[in-house]
Parts: structure tokens; sequence; C-alpha cells
């Protein structure tokens, strides 16, 4: 998959889970920035997995602090 298309579609996940446009930038931290909760982080997974068609495991989700961790992540699983 593309580096583009990547964005994009982690763009879209973000949007589902309720993201703001303007707080989609690359060194925004989940717990932080964009303070994500239980709720938002099982949202965000489940459209990322389907989105992406992908499985993630703990060990994965615990390694995505920002979103360009989850980009880096994503990269490295296309």
């Amino acid at each position: 998959m593309e580096n583009k298309t990547i964005r994009r579609n982690l763009y879209r996940v973000l949007r589902k889970t309720g993201v703001k446009k303007e707080d989609i930038l690359l060194n925004a931290s989940y717990n932080d920035d964009l303070a994500f909760d239980n709720t938002d982080w099982s949202i965000f997974t489940y459209y990322l997995e389907r989105i992406f068609k992908i499985n993630l495991d703990d060990k994965e989700l615990e390694k995505m602090k920002s979103i360009n961790d989850t980009l880096i992540l994503l990269k490295n699983t296309a």
C-alpha cells in the first residue's frame, strides 16, 4: 500500500473515532493530545483493523503512542 493511501486511510480512521481535522498532526499523542479513553481506543482499533485488513495484538497497540507511530506500524505491515 502506498504511503499516501496509508495516510488517507489513517485519517479516515481518526475521523471515525471522533478526532477533529485540526487535531490530526503527526506528533499528536493519543493519550495527551487527543485524550483517547478506552472507548476511543476500542473504536480506533476496530476501524484500523477493518480498513487496513490487519489484526493488532496488545504489544503492537502499546507501541502506538502517536499518529506517527501508527503510520510506521502500518508501513511495516503493508
